[in-house]
């Protein structure tokens, strides 16, 4: 048994007809099908197309028999997704099971081949002879090796100029990245850079988008984080691509793909509070939802509709499952799958229940869903604005360790140089902290912030005093403040001590 390697792994086998009659062959093959189970979706002179059940070994393949100049060409091909790029055997085992019961047809039709010829050449009059140019598997034939994936052609145009996209600004991602990280200063905190740069590449962030910057529901579904990231989300485009594009056409395509990924950038904003999102994830989800939604508006044959649906059930829930227990971003994926299966359904079908639907009329409710949809998350989630509160935290706490330069004072300083030091990592740093804590009550901001701008106000106001009384303190000479400055430094540390945090101890 031979496994089959590749982006759409198959078999294809080329068997010269010589004397043997066209039709003969078809008619054998046929009866092939019918005795191997196998589900016939179309029949014409030209050729037959059936699918293999579902089994634990597999969600089915399309076997095609397709009669050209004098050859009978024999494929046996994945429909879904094939984890590790490769048939486990199944399309060579497909092949073998047709030619051997195909001899065993052969010898026992041989005394009936009038009454079937003529049965055949009546039902191929009544047959569509061009199916094969709307088959499921169509555009996948015109991809002879991996670099047709990135040439755009009739039927598959928007796919692989999505591809081409994806991949560039990754490659951009990667050098940009890169230098940033080269640039950042020595005590940078490496996380907050990174955030930074995937940001300026324009990743989707709740507290960016809910301030107005409403593009990054775009631009987050060409940024990528990783090798893997990127490749794996290509491989989903081009798959599913391959079997929507030249069904639904390009511009409906284009349409459904970018209004999907909006979709679910707005669901993953809803769900994630803190962070960035980015991938093409939720806009390839949607192109998955679209795929049913053909499949449901029966745009194929029905045998060629049952076995999609369950292969691209099975994918994507694989897809979905896959993300449980990971980072991928889930809530992107469900709210691309779900409205892109709404979008396309709307665009796909002329009928709508019981209304006739214009072109117009597709495109405008289309929009006027998705308007509306976006105007709701928008208004109605809440924009905790934790971004900004932890920036402004990072320069509180930098201030706050600074404060200890004040308990460590030389002792051969003159007295004008200790109260300059008072002056600026006491009294100057702590009245910043103030101003710190003012920006940090303009903020909207949830539970435990509000709780920890609570905690830095009540320390800030402490630590005025004490800074004020160390300087009294050293202007005067004395020591007659130590008392109240060390109830006051109690003070803080029991603040502390109720906020659970040790850190910092005075």
């Amino acid at each position: 048994m031979s496994i089959s390697w590749g982006y759409s792994p198959k078999i294809e086998k080329y068997i010269p007809l010589a004397d043997f009659p066209a039709d003969k062959y078809l008619i054998i093959a046929r009866q092939v099908i019918e005795n191997l189970g196998w589900k016939l979706s179309h029949i014409s002179e030209t050729g037959i197309i059936a699918y293999t059940p579902i089994s634990f070994q597999s969600y089915t393949e399309e076997i095609s028999i397709r009669i050209q100049a004098n050859f009978a060409v024999v494929k046996s091909e994945c429909v879904g997704i094939q984890m590790w790029f490769n048939d486990y055997g199944k399309n060579d085992l497909n092949l073998e099971k047709f030619f051997h019961e195909f001899e065993y047809v052969q010898y026992h039709l041989q005394d009936i081949w009038d009454e079937r010829l003529a049965e055949f050449h009546a039902l191929i009059n009544t047959q569509d002879d061009t199916y094969f140019d709307k088959a499921p598997l169509t555009a996948k034939n015109k991809i002879k090796n991996v670099l047709y994936l990135f040439f755009p052609q009739k039927g598959y145009l928007v796919t692989p100029i999505l591809l081409i996209l994806n991949v560039l600004y990754f490659g951009f991602t990667l050098l940009f990245v890169t230098v940033v990280f080269k640039l950042r200063t020595e005590d940078s905190l490496i996380t907050e850079v990174i955030t930074n740069a995937y940001l300026n590449l324009g990743a989707n962030s709740r507290e960016l988008v809910l301030e107005g910057q409403f593009w990054r529901l775009i631009t987050h579904q060409f940024v990528h984080l990783g090798l893997s990231h990127v490749f794996f989300n290509m491989y989903a485009l081009v798959y599913i691509g391959l079997m929507v594009e030249h069904k639904l056409g390009s511009v409906k395509f284009l349409t459904t793909y970018l209004l999907s990924g909006i979709c679910g950038g707005l669901i993953s904003i809803v769900f994630h509070k803190f962070g960035f999102m980015a991938g093409a994830s939720g806009a390839i989800m949607g192109i998955f939802g679209a795929f049913m939604a053909l499949i449901l508006s029966k745009a194929f044959e029905k045998n060629a509709n049952k076995a999609l649906l369950i292969s691209t059930i099975l994918v994507t829930a694989i897809m979905l499952l896959n993300g449980i227990n990971s980072k991928v971003d889930n809530s992107a994926h469900i709210g691309g799958l779900v409205s892109g299966f709404i979008i396309c359904y709307i665009l796909f079908n002329e009928k709508l229940f019981k209304w006739q639907v214009t072109r117009n009329w597709q495109y405008g409710l289309t929009g006027i869903l998705v308007v509306a949809f976006s105007a709701g998350v928008l208004i109605l989630t809440p924009n905790y604005q934790n971004r900004k509160f932890y920036k402004l935290q990072f320069g509180f706490e930098q201030n706050s360790f600074d404060f200890n330069k004040v308990y460590s004072i030389p002792y051969d300083l003159s007295k004008a140089e200790k109260l300059k030091v008072i002056e600026e990592y006491g009294i100057q740093l702590w009245q910043r902290n103030k101003k710190i804590v003012a920006e940090m009550k303009k903020l909207r901001l949830e539970g435990k912030e509000n709780y920890r701008r609570d905690f830095d106000g009540k320390i800030t106001d402490l630590a005025i005093k004490i800074s004020a009384l160390l300087h009294k303190e050293y202007l005067e000479g004395t020591s007659k403040y130590r008392d109240e400055i060390e109830q006051l430094t109690d003070e803080i540390n029991i603040i502390r001590g109720e906020a659970g945090s040790s850190e910092y101890k005075w």
